[in-house]
């Protein structure tokens, strides 16, 4: 007998080519967008410098979904294309025209107008807050306190759960950080206590419960405080930018305070009852905690700065934002910080992950003030205004939010969602009479939080949970579907009316 043999390469090499080849079509995707474009027909009513900006622009928010580079290089690469080719991108005839305009100063100038931005500045002051949480282990400290008295019964640890993101969110603007590098690694002890492993029936005694227990406090934590997600301090730009409205870090804890209030304390017991773990109680968990508290010692002189600190500066962002800008604010408490000891200068050069993001969201900001400035958003919100014509301010607040919301499953990336589809959105709301700017701003940036829970990839947190194990792909996408649907009614039933009501 003969046998045959090939030349097909091993199975690693073909493996790698086929993702070479993958990564290489992410590369040139958004690239193609943004080409074909630039060669469709202008439409009516729009500059053509102005089509061009958004061909642009677009071809930045597709690179943002797929992501074949970081989100900090896609949007420095959008940023300088515009800014080299801003005769043709960036300016009006006008403009060019003015024997007092210089080119060259004016686009540098705008390709770096987003690192002024108060809000990136305050976005980049919160990360070094949440890295004061992680060096001095407070944020793990609290958390296991939690534990310790609410950790024997599954509903009351799903409680503690939902208690400790409660508790640290308003100091931490990513929810990736926050569940990742504090929530997470502690939770994810708790299921063999119970005998409850991953990728295993035994998942359903308890560990199913807690990661979706986490996910969804995760959610509603990000919409409850605006320094509790990135996005939603680019969101809060790109209101002032649009629509000329500031929103303040008091009023948006108001706007949704009580209904973060009912989803916190109702959503473990929901939990509970539409995906119930098999194990009820458990003694051991208190004790795990006890040990794990008694490794950390007494509280440490750092931690009990950190809190005095980071509690200052909640009250100047509630009380005093009409004194002193808050982004200044974090960057006094940054200061105090590192006079103190509880940070050093390398904890503040070495935090990658806040640098990413500070870039990352300058750029987001220059390219979305790029948009107002070229006249695209002025000529959407006119279009998108003739197709609401007759639609009761209401009924347009509600269809806008609607869209709004479930786009969210097209979107990979909060932020990308944000800088996409807020500014049309704002846009578009502006130009119906009688409409309420101040409450639909609200009802559009607080819903940014909770959108994510709609998917096993709808914020950043979600596939830390959707991939430990204990949260199979239908349960995952059963549960998105039906807590999504009940923040929706909800933010639509009590949050309507109440902004509304006080504003």
């Amino acid at each position: 007998m003969t046998v045959m043999t090939t030349n097909l390469p091993p199975l690693k090499e073909s493996t790698k080519k086929a993702s070479n080849n993958s990564r290489w079509l992410m590369m040139a995707l958004h690239i193609i967008v943004a080409v074909l474009l630039l060669f469709v027909p202008v439409p009516d009513g729009l500059p053509p410098y102005a089509w061009h900006f958004f061909a642009i622009f677009v071809g930045v928010i597709v690179g943002l979904i797929f992501e074949p580079l970081p989100g900090a290089v896609i949007g420095m690469t959008g940023i300088v294309v515009i800014a080299l080719g801003s005769q043709w991108l960036l300016f009006s005839p006008e403009q060019l025209a003015d024997p007092s305009f210089k080119l060259a100063g004016a686009s540098f100038k705008w390709a770096v107008s987003g690192f002024s931005n108060s809000t990136v500045w305050l976005i980049f002051g919160a990360f070094m807050f949440a890295a004061g949480y992680d060096k001095t282990q407070f944020g793990r400290r609290l958390a296991l306190i939690l534990v310790k008295y609410l950790g024997r019964r599954s509903l009351t640890l799903g409680y503690a759960i939902a208690l400790a993101d409660l508790l640290l969110a308003p100091f931490t603007p990513s929810n990736t950080a926050r569940s990742g590098g504090t929530i997470y690694p502690i939770i994810a002890n708790l299921p063999p206590l119970y005998g409850s492993k991953p990728n295993d029936p035994s998942a359903r005694k308890i560990g199913s419960y807690l990661m979706w227990v986490a996910i969804t406090a995760a959610c509603i934590t990000s919409s409850m405080f605006l320094s509790a997600l990135a996005p939603n301090l680019l969101a809060l730009a790109l209101v002032k930018s649009i629509v000329g409205i500031n929103i303040s870090w008091g009023m948006w804890f108001l706007a949704f305070l009580p209904l973060g209030l009912l989803l916190i304390l109702t959503m473990p017991l929901l939990a509970y009852w539409l995906y119930p773990p098999e194990v009820k109680v458990n003694d051991e968990v208190p004790k795990w905690a006890c040990r794990e508290l008694e490794k950390l010692g007494k509280l440490s002189r750092n931690e009990i700065l950190l809190l005095v600190f980071v509690c200052c500066a909640l009250m100047m962002w509630i009380f005093a934002a009409a004194w002193i800008e808050p982004a200044l604010a974090a960057l006094l408490v940054i200061i105090l910080m590192l006079w103190t000891g509880v940070l050093n200068w390398n904890d503040i050069t070495g935090n990658k992950a806040a640098w990413n993001t500070f870039v990352w969201f300058a750029t987001l900001v220059a390219l979305a003030d790029g948009l107002s400035s070229t006249g695209f958003i002025g000529w959407l919100g006119k279009e998108g205004g003739a197709l609401m014509t007759g639609i009761s301010p209401g009924v347009a607040t509600i269809v806008l939010l609607l869209a709004f919301y479930l786009l969210h499953y097209l979107f990979a990336s909060t932020t990308a969602h944000t800088t996409a589809l807020l500014p049309a959105m704002l846009t578009i709301a502006s130009t119906i009479p009688g409409m309420n700017m101040e409450v639909f701003c609200l009802l559009m940036v607080t819903s940014l939080g909770i959108m994510g829970i709609i998917t096993p990839y709808g914020t950043g947190p979600s596939p830390i949970y959707y991939g430990s194990g204990y949260l199979p792909t239908k349960d995952y996408w059963r549960l998105g579907t039906i807590f999504g649907g009940i923040f929706l009614v909800a933010l639509l039933v009590i949050g309507y009316p109440w902004m509304a009501m006080i504003f």
